[in-house]
């Protein structure tokens, strides 16, 4: 589906860029082939317009003399150059073909704009989201973030990894809500986990400062929105020297642990958690649950943007279901095939953005990653 619509874009995209020499060589031989009293002028006229918005400033000028000259070489074939009606259409296409510069010189700031644009977002994607190391504290990691908007960088998913005094720690989560005020709550979230994560002696100590944090952030807003803004996320430890996860998860999907024989296990919390900033529900202490991650075994946490994605029957994307069986050399690889059929799922779109986090524990005997 997504192949036979990128097939579909990339021909039509083809056909409107050979529509001003159609228009022109249409309008000769419809203009060549009919009585004086029709005339192909309008044809002439679009030529420059249609090429303004695909082509550069000086091949729109090319098309808009190349009209002209149709123009003026029709009514010389005719007999018919000094006549009034002859003038009119020469002044017309004329006319547009300056009109049609004029668009191209627009088009092509905007063009210059939105590509700065994407380039300041890419910049604030990499400040706000760095990519983690390939190698964190004897771990293989991989991460990815998928926008559902086109040419959109980033949104509010989140994802960080660091490397502690008391391992490996991560978080992955999901900010209610778009636009600049996501992304602020984002870096505010990561920044306090970072720091966080250094100082605290446990993960549920790490997510009450995370918790205290967002806190500060809605109150410094002040404003309705703001104060219904809420994060589901899901916080991971991963010891040196012990084949275990801890995790505290607060109001998000569950992560997964694919074993290196290909089975599948949900790391579901006893005990539902609500999301963080939202204390005034109801308070109670966090606690992190410990789940086996052996050796050759991939910790993949993700947002709701790949668990909620669906098919053309909106039907939802199982991740259970189709990762379970499947072996992978490793977390990008993982990640990799995972996007790749959640584009098939979906036919190539998504309604919600999606930020995956993939951790792996190297196998017994093969040799361990050294430090990120």
């Amino acid at each position: 589906m997504g192949q036979q619509e990128e097939h579909f874009g990339f021909g039509a995209r083809r056909f409107v860029r050979t529509l001003p020499v159609v228009m022109i060589l249409g309008g000769v031989i419809f203009d060549a082939m009919t009585p004086p009293m029709f005339t192909a002028a309008p044809m002439f006229a679009a030529a420059p317009l249609i090429a303004a918005p695909f082509f550069s400033w000086l091949t729109t000028l090319l098309t808009g003399i190349a009209a002209t000259m149709g123009v003026i070489g029709l009514h010389h074939f005719k007999e018919t150059m000094f006549e009034p009606a002859a003038y009119t259409e020469l002044i017309t296409v004329v006319t547009v073909s300056g009109l049609a510069l004029l668009i191209n010189q627009v088009v092509q700031r905007g063009s210059q704009r939105l590509a700065s644009a994407r380039v300041i977002a890419e910049a604030a994607q990499r400040a706000v989201l760095p990519t983690p190391a390939e190698r964190i504290g004897g771990l293989r990691v991989a991460a990815r973030y998928e926008a559902a908007v086109a040419d959109a960088f980033i949104g509010g998913d989140l994802f960080a990894v660091q490397d502690t005094p008391h391992g490996v720690r991560l978080v992955v989560g999901d900010v209610r809500g778009k636009g600049l005020g996501a992304v602020e709550t984002v870096a505010v979230a990561i920044g306090a986990f970072r720091e966080a994560a250094e100082q605290e002696s446990s993960l549920e100590g790490v997510t009450q400062r995370l918790e205290r944090a967002l806190n500060r952030e809605g109150n410094r807003r002040d404003s309705l929105d703001s104060r219904e803004t809420f994060t589901t996320a899901v916080l991971a430890e991963i010891p040196r020297g012990a084949g275990i996860v801890r995790l505290v998860n607060r109001g998000h999907p569950e992560p997964l642990v694919l074993y290196a024989n290909g089975r599948l296990e949900g790391l579901a919390p006893t005990e539902p958690a609500l999301p963080l900033s939202m204390g005034d529900l109801g308070l109670w202490p966090d606690r992190a649950e410990e789940y086996p991650l052996p050796p050759g075994a991939t910790l993949l946490l993700y947002t709701d943007g790949l668990s909620e994605a669906r098919d053309s029957a909106g039907g939802f994307y199982d991740p259970v279901g189709r990762l379970t069986g499947r072996l992978f050399p490793g977390p990008e690889e993982l990640l990799d095939a995972l996007l790749d059929d959640v584009r098939r799922h979906t036919g190539g779109g998504t309604v919600d953005d999606m930020a995956l986090l993939a951790v792996a524990r190297p196998s017994e005997g093969c040799p361990s990653p050294g430090p990120g």
